[in-house]
């Protein structure tokens, strides 16, 4: 099968990432093997193929926002047949045995392993994900839309919650991409205000356009203070900015999973009155089956602008210099 491959990471114009040849995977016992339809390009797959992130298997296939069919399945699958669509996340696997397992929270458990990363994603033709973790997907939503909502759409949704945001509170939003983008969505249905800071112009306008109350530069002060903010945008620089955006009790969610280093604070003026920072570490399964069956009540619809598998390299270059509003999808040519 044809894949993309992270031989060397490094900064993308030195083309870490290459189109190759695969053996089309196997499915293990409680695995499926799932024909790739669709597939979100991610900033976290920027992370992989940039290095950002640490090689956990090296010439690893990046993608974990797929979208595709059952092909086959391992000998151990129970509830689901040949045709079946379904969802492929970032988390692909945990122990469901320790502590954090136990209590509900999955995403902390440290034997997690993740798709597109310790595991081959959906930059491909074919791939493969544990049964217990793929996700039915709303009927209603079409492969292209769904795609984003796998990994952008589901950690917005956490993100939020992790935010404290109360009803119908104002919410300010530090990078409008794929996963904020969503997540404004879900802001709004709920009744919020919700204020837009980011470097792209077409991001302000798509923010707009949504329904959200205002649409200003990143490093700009929003017309009103927040009670809840969430930084989507991989900039430890704004950090110091968000905190002093917030009113007094106010709460600051950083989504990424990598972050450049955050300057020094100001306590006084960005800290003080009970202002708090919490980190956004994965998602568990039922942020996702949560956040889908908001999609499909709501009509959540991402914005997508459609690449074909074979241009992926090019869709991560547009993605770095934010060149598109909303979020990129691979599309393979044989659908």
């Amino acid at each position: 099968m044809r894949a993309w491959s992270v031989t060397e990471p490094g900064p993308l114009d030195g083309g870490p990432l290459r189109w190759t040849e695969k053996p089309v995977p196997v499915p293990g016992d409680d695995e499926l093997l799932v024909r790739v339809r669709a597939c979100g390009v991610c900033r976290t797959d920027l992370h992989v193929v940039e290095g950002d992130l640490p090689v956990r298997r090296p010439g690893v296939t990046p993608g974990h926002e797929v979208v595709g069919v059952v092909a086959d399945f391992g000998a151990a699958v129970h509830g689901f047949t040949a045709g079946d669509r379904v969802g492929v996340a970032w988390l692909r696997r945990t122990c469901g045995s320790c502590v954090y397992c136990r209590r509900g929270a999955e995403n902390l458990c440290p034997a997690s392993r993740y798709t597109g990363w310790d595991a081959d994603g959906g930059y491909a033709e074919y791939t493969t994900v544990p049964a217990a973790f793929a996700h039915r997907l709303p009927a209603g939503l079409d492969d292209v839309t769904a795609a984003p909502l796998l990994c952008a759409g589901i950690i917005g949704y956490r993100a939020l919650r992790r935010a404290a945001l109360p009803a119908g509170g104002r919410l300010g939003l530090y990078g409008f991409g794929g996963s904020a983008h969503l997540c404004a969505q879900v802001a709004l249905a709920e009744g919020a205000t919700v204020h837009v800071l980011s470097r792209g112009a077409a991001a302000r306008q798509l923010a707009l356009e949504l329904g959200c109350a205002s649409a200003r530069g990143a490093y700009e002060a929003p017309p009103e203070p927040l009670d809840s903010a969430i930084l989507f945008a991989p900039v430890g620089d704004l950090v110091p900015v968000a905190l002093r955006a917030l009113d007094r009790g106010g709460v600051l969610a950083i989504a990424g999973i990598h972050l450049s280093d955050v300057p020094p604070l100001h306590y006084e003026s960005e800290l003080f009155y009970e202002k708090e920072v919490r980190s956004v570490t994965s998602n568990t399964r039922a942020d996702a089956r949560r956040f889908l069956s908001l999609a499909e009540r709501h009509g959540l619809r991402a914005t997508t602008h459609p690449y074909p598998l074979s241009e992926a390299a090019r869709a991560l270059e547009d993605l770095k210099a934010g060149r598109f509003d909303g979020a990129a999808v691979l599309v393979d040519a044989r659908d």
